[in-house]
């Protein structure tokens, strides 16, 4: 543990985090938690995503997680060896075991740091930035923790649409069979959204794009947030913001280290801090 004000990394059920106590501490009340997953563009560690996005503003310990195969999970031949899988098969051998291992240890993560940090009780929070928004949506639709509210950053929505997105931008072709197929429908949260808005409460949801990201993005989040709005009870619990001048990450390359925070980070930080200061509450 470190002191105020100061970063602690550890392990929760195995998988590193980085995390920062709250600048304030009610006393006799249990702090909020915010859980946060990174991208697998820059910023794509823990530690680097705790650097982009410190949250200070929130009276919460916020937890970066390494996801895997990045940060201190990373591959033995690192960010080649993944980028090596993506070509091989974006969906079945980066995509899917990724973000699938990412919730389905979830919920022993969140019990780990629940006995570690003093938050045991409190409200919680979601961040997940682009790749890293699948294991937040999905773990909001699959109801097994409560969740109060979430922010979304550049989010991977319906990868499909992000497969599409990265033929474009590495030149190639994705060959489609029907494994990932059905990784793509399960993948798909405009057509779950119903699953998510049957979360108690429905989770107050901030959907943050890039004004210059590929447009596909921005399509997927006005997707999630129409459907949302028609089945949310307070339809002002999901809000869409556009970040100027932010492509899709928010970091500078290689992204994996901490870096000094970038002007569009700032404005993204700015706009979580101030959504889970409106609605992360018990």
């Amino acid at each position: 543990m470190g002191g105020e004000n100061q970063a602690v990394t550890g392990m929760a059920a195995g998988v590193p985090y980085v995390a920062w106590p709250p600048a304030r501490v009610a006393p006799g009340q249990a702090d909020a938690l915010i859980v946060s997953w990174h991208l697998n563009d820059p910023p794509r560690s823990a530690a680097a995503m705790a650097a982009a996005l410190p949250l200070s503003g929130v009276n919460a310990w916020r937890v970066y997680l390494d996801l895997p195969m990045h940060g201190r999970r990373q591959l033995p031949g690192g960010l080649k060896e993944f980028m090596q899988l993506g070509y091989q098969d974006a969906v079945l051998q980066a995509f899917e075991p990724q973000v699938t291992q990412a919730v389905e240890e979830f919920p022993a993560v969140l019990a780990a740091l629940r006995g570690q940090l003093p938050v045991e009780g409190g409200p919680l929070g979601l961040v997940g930035a682009s790749i890293g928004a699948l294991p937040a949506q999905l773990v909001m639709a699959d109801h097994n923790v409560r969740v109060n509210a979430a922010a979304l950053v550049s989010p991977v929505i319906q990868l499909a649409e992000v497969v599409a997105v990265n033929e474009r931008r590495f030149n190639v072709t994705y060959p489609w069979n029907d494994t990932s197929r059905e990784v793509a429908a399960r993948f798909d949260l405009v057509a779950r959204a119903a699953e998510i808005a049957a979360g108690d409460p429905q989770p107050a949801l901030l959907l943050v794009t890039g004004a210059g990201d590929d447009p596909a993005f921005p399509l997927q989040t006005q997707r999630l947030h129409a459907e949302l709005q028609q089945l949310y009870r307070d339809p002002e619990h999901v809000a869409v913001t556009s970040i100027r001048g932010m492509a899709h990450g928010f970091a500078a390359e290689p992204g994996i280290e901490p870096a000094p925070q970038t002007d569009e980070a700032r404005l993204v930080d700015t706009a979580i801090t101030d959504w889970f200061n409106r609605h992360l509450s018990s």
